[in-house]
């Protein structure tokens, strides 16, 4: 008898040790980084959201490799030093790996902290063209980076019959990238008569929009983000500016509309796939607004998406180590997410631009066609 408890005694020790070598446990933790407090924090918890939901479906469904998914969150604020501080969060409680990042500004210094720990990342949101090179390729990115964005942008000014065009930034990683992009290929095929940067915060545009009126521009983009990007076409339009207003994917939140009010009717906005106009997140739709109840946000399904890819990618690595995780992922061949298929190119960027226009119309956000 005592002979047969040491025997199953010995095969449960060298099971667990099987196991531990496989990098599985009980629970698998992934990282969420996104910005829960700071001017943009509603579009972080709506991201945050996603993927909680993604996770309570999946555990619903027995998790990944026989183990429950538990995830931590890291608040980046959409500021530089505090992604930093989120990153170093994350890496401190040991997780698998992280979905998140929704500044470019802020997801740039996290990329080498990652990089060095060998963490696999997976950025929902973030589109800079400068994440690429500072990638030390464990971070994949699903949603289209600012150089189709900015050529969805030219296409459009080009079907307008845009002459003239002002571009206005706030000088962070996301916005400047997205400016230079598109003022670099307009000169190619029009003017460019002024470029513009502002400072977070600012609310008074005045002088600025006189300028862009003096200089005969027949459109503005901007760049950055909803809160300034209101205020800044509310005053555009207060002094009689007529001609076309476009805002990049960063102004993509019905709270443009709401603080800029009438102004913002007709406005360009160039965005991600949002769950208003994707055929197969109806479902999703309603599981969020019955989970949370609010509507998803423009980066949820992105968010959403990207939880089940990091545990695709767990399932098809074997196990829990990073490397295979990684490696899984640069694997990535058609994978279907309620935002559409995601294959990455060698630079893990994805394969295929996600970029669509959509219009003020009614005092909302519709597909232009």
């Amino acid at each position: 008898m005592i002979k047969r408890v040491l025997i199953t005694t010995t095969l449960l020790v060298a099971f667990v040790a099987f196991y531990a070598s496989q990098g599985l446990a009980d629970e698998i933790k992934l990282g969420i980084m996104v910005p829960t407090t700071g001017s943009v924090a509603a579009d972080g918890k709506t991201m945050e959201n996603a993927m909680k939901l993604a996770v309570k479906e999946i555990n619903a469904k027995g998790g990944v490799l026989g183990n429950k998914i538990v995830t931590v969150t890291g608040d980046d604020a959409c500021d530089p030093q505090q992604g930093t501080a989120a990153a170093s969060k994350l890496i401190s409680e040991d997780v698998v790996g992280v979905v998140g990042g929704y500044c470019s500004g802020s997801t740039l210094p996290t990329l080498k902290l990652y990089g060095d720990a060998g963490i696999p990342l997976i950025i929902p949101a973030a589109n800079s063209t400068k994440l690429i090179p500072a990638n030390q390729g464990n971070a994949f990115l699903i949603n289209s980076t600012g150089a189709d964005q900015s050529d969805t942008a030219v296409t459009l000014f080009k079907s307008l019959g845009v002459k003239n065009l002002s571009v206005v930034h706030m000088g962070d990683a996301y916005s400047e990238d997205l400016a230079k992009l598109s003022r670099d290929k307009w000169k190619k095929v029009g003017k460019v008569v002024s470029f513009d940067v502002v400072n977070q915060g600012e609310q008074d545009f005045s002088a600025l929009a006189f300028s862009i009126k003096r200089k005969k521009a027949d459109a503005v983009f901007w760049t950055a983000y909803y809160s300034e990007g209101a205020l800044l076409i509310k005053q555009l339009r207060q002094i009689g500016f007529r001609g076309t207003i476009a805002v990049g994917d960063g102004s993509n939140n019905a709270k443009l509309i709401e603080i800029g009010g009438k102004a913002t009717e007709g406005i360009y906005c160039f965005s991600n796939p949002t769950a208003d106009y994707l055929p197969g997140a109806k479902q999703f739709t309603m599981d969020y607004k019955k989970q949370f109840n609010q509507a998803p946000g423009a980066y949820s399904p992105l968010s959403y998406d990207g939880m089940f890819l990091m545990v695709d990618a767990i399932k098809r690595a074997g196990s829990t180590d990073q490397k295979a995780i990684i490696n899984a992922l640069k694997g990535t061949d058609d994978f279907k997410g309620i935002a559409g298929s995601i294959s990455f190119t060698n630079q893990n960027t994805l394969a295929t631009s996600n970029f669509v226009v959509l219009k003020v119309q009614g005092g909302r956000f519709k597909l232009h066609k």
